[in-house]
C-alpha cells in the first residue's frame, strides 16, 4: 500500500485569519474573498505548517491508502 497525501480545505470553517498563509514556506495558500484558497497546489511540499497553525482546523493534510499497482512484463 502507498499513502497518498493531499492538502485540503474546509471552507466553511475558515475565519480568514491568515495564519496558515503566513506560515506556508512555499506560498501555496492565499487569502481570498471567502477565506483561504489553495492557489499554487503544485508548489505544496506537504510540510504541515498550515495544518499545525490553523486554529479552526480548516486546513488539513488528508492521507489515503492507495493500492500500489505493479505491472508484470513478460
Amino acid at each position: 500500500m502507498v499513502n497518498k497525501r493531499e492538502l485540503k480545505l474546509q471552507p466553511g470553517w475558515c475565519k480568514s485569519c491568515g495564519i496558515c498563509v503566513a506560515f506556508c514556506p512555499k506560498h501555496v495558500l492565499e487569502l481570498g474573498e471567502n477565506g483561504v484558497v489553495i492557489a499554487h497546489r503544485e508548489e505544496c511540499i506537504l510540510c504541515g505548517q498550515c495544518e499545525k497553525r490553523c486554529p479552526d482546523y480548516a486546513v488539513y493534510i488528508e492521507e489515503e491508502e492507495a493500492d500500489n499497482l505493479w505491472v508484470k512484463l513478460y
